[in-house]
């Protein structure tokens, strides 16, 4: 029997030790791949300025060597030229060694190569000047772009700066209008006249003729249709009649239910006697009168037979004056368009614009507005006057109008 050697166990088992503990050098690999394996932050803000630093170094190089050929190419033409100039000298000289007397065509062509050389050279300088305005452009450019994307905050305020100078053009609200047909008149009426002077004096001072009603029994009512007829506007009386809100007070000298025919006529020429001579006479409030068919036969009657026209201002929509005008074989005219339901802009150029159409389908429309509504209706209509003059509407009084109903 063999017995085992201890120093052969102790080798082995230092043999494998060695083997199960890792070496130095794998040591040293490991922590050199740790190292490698960290990653390098860089600023975003740096990284932006290197980038564009190399950008503009870039552009300037580009620059640079267009402006290095250019140079080359003009010195290649100036030495050609001059090796060309040195030649026709050389000739010349030649020719004149052998004629001692020179001609007269070698003189002139002297002078020509001398204004040829005197062309060039100032074609040098102007090519020097251009590459040194290019050069300055392109300087500024550089600068500009490093300016710009170095500081966007201050690129916004610029551009925001910018934005404000520049004058922006007021889109206007009125819309386009068509051109005229059927020969279309356009009469505005402004209702309520007598309450206030200085309201109806905007009114008065359109450059076109106007109609105005007046109301009767009130302080200025005199005096207002004094001011219309020295304008050499229009004057019909504003009758006051009963509405069917009875709460409603249509004010002084207006007709009633409760009147009969020959109060109602009495009633009438009192009112226009007041302001005479009148043209006509349209309704103040009078939803109930104009509805009933006996009350407002006695009033076109009164107008017929004092031979001035009734304007149906048309406060109900079941206003019986077509039906009394036809039975009676009279013409009256009627509102097509109230004007200032609202004192809104937009709300009366739609209204207006309402007037245009109808007078292009019927040849004339009817717009009333009123006195009270001075601060904005006057100038909204002096604005629109050249404009519609301009595509063929004639502006003329309800008299004038030629929108006369006959139903007979």
């Amino acid at each position: 029997m063999l017995k085992s050697n201890p120093k052969q166990k102790n080798t082995k088992s230092s043999s494998k030790a060695q083997k199960n503990r890792p070496s130095t050098k794998k040591r040293v690999s490991n922590s050199r791949r740790k190292k490698k394996s960290r990653t390098i932050s860089i600023p975003l803000d740096k990284a932006l300025v290197f980038c564009l630093s190399i950008i503009a170094a870039c552009t300037l190089i580009y620059f640079f060597s267009d402006y290095i050929k250019l140079k080359k190419a003009v010195l290649s033409t100036e030495k050609e030229s001059i090796e060309k100039l040195e030649k026709q000298t050389q000739t010349l000289s030649k020719k004149n060694e052998q004629n001692q007397n020179p001609s007269k065509k070698t003189e002139k062509q002297v002078s020509n190569i001398k204004t040829d050389f005197e062309k060039k050279s100032v074609q040098k300088k102007n090519v020097s000047q251009n590459t040194q305005n290019i050069q300055r452009e392109t300087k500024k450019s550089v600068v500009q772009k490093k300016e710009t994307t170095s500081n966007p905050v201050e690129k916004k305020a610029a551009s925001n700066q910018n934005k404000t100078e520049i004058p922006r053009e007021k889109k206007s609200d009125i819309p386009n209008i068509p051109v005229a047909k059927n020969n279309a008149r356009l009469s505005v009426v402004f209702d309520d006249g007598g309450q206030n002077l200085v309201q109806l004096e905007k009114c008065l001072a359109l450059p076109f003729p106007v109609t105005v009603a007046v109301l009767p029994k009130l302080p200025h009512s005199k005096e207002a249709a004094d001011m219309i007829r020295n304008s050499k506007n229009e004057v019909i009386l504003h009758q006051p009649m009963q509405a069917v809100n009875l709460s409603v007070n249509p004010g002084p000298g207006a007709i009633t239910p409760s009147m009969n025919e020959e109060e109602i006529r009495k009633l009438l020429f009192e009112n226009i006697s007041e302001i005479a001579p009148v043209s006509g006479m349209n309704n103040h409030e009078g939803s109930l009168i104009t509805a009933d068919t006996e009350k407002i036969s006695y009033v076109l009657k009164f107008a017929s037979d004092c031979g001035i026209f009734f304007l149906d201002s048309r406060t109900n929509a079941d206003t019986k004056v077509p039906y009394v005008a036809k039975e009676l074989g009279l013409g009256y005219f009627e509102r097509n368009v109230f004007l200032d339901n609202t004192k809104n802009r937009t709300d009366i150029i739609s209204e207006i614009m309402k007037g245009v159409n109808i007078a292009n389908k019927k040849g004339s429309a009817i717009m009333i507005g009123h006195v009270w509504s001075s601060e904005v209706l006057p100038d909204i209509l002096k604005e629109m006057y050249p404009l519609l003059k301009e595509k063929g509407y004639v502006f003329t009084t309800v008299s004038n109008s030629g929108g006369i109903i006959s139903q007979f």
